[in-house]
């Protein structure tokens, strides 16, 4: 069984190498991407203060389709270009939103989310989806937290079969 250490109270800098040691030690061994995307978004969602919501859309068709995640139930579909997730997917950079109220074509799935993250999941130049994170407060994400959760995607990426779960661009 694995356990999720918490990192209340510690500084961001430590709660993200706290949580990438425990997400290498988590999907160590384990290549099913179904299976660590869940763990994933799991440990995200239970390590990091103020979420709402931690999850993955993954590529199909042109557009973004919901995978696992912790939170509220989500839209399922995305359009590439639309919203904060289709965007980045769509520029392949992550993107931080401080307010979704003024991101053009913000697409409110939980309308509780106030601000948000989403770092494209790209693997040998191929776009496989987004990981997305939304938080009840303003301003909630910053660079740092972008820089690492980057990191944390491509550890991910590295150990992840996501053949069956993305049809990739």
């Amino acid at each position: 069984m694995f356990a999720v250490k918490t990192t209340a109270g510690a500084p961001k800098a430590e709660t993200y190498r706290e949580l990438t040691g425990q997400l290498s030690a988590l999907l160590a061994g384990e290549t099913n991407g179904l299976a660590n995307a869940a763990n994933t978004a799991a440990l995200l969602y239970q390590g990091l203060p103020d979420l709402n919501w931690a999850g993955f859309y993954f590529l199909h068709g042109g557009e973004l389709i919901l995978g696992p995640f912790q939170g509220k139930v989500a839209c399922v579909r995305i359009p590439l270009g639309r919203g904060v997730c289709g965007t980045a997917a769509d520029r392949r950079s992550t993107i931080i939103v401080p307010d979704v109220g003024k991101f053009p074509g913000h697409i409110a799935c939980d309308h509780a989310s106030l601000s948000e993250v989403v770092v494209p999941l790209v693997k040998a130049g191929r776009l496989l989806g987004v990981l997305d994170l939304d938080s009840p407060s303003p301003a909630r994400f910053d660079a740092e937290d972008a820089t690492a959760l980057e990191a944390m995607a491509e550890i991910f990426l590295r150990g992840s079969d996501l053949g069956r779960l993305t049809s990739g661009l």
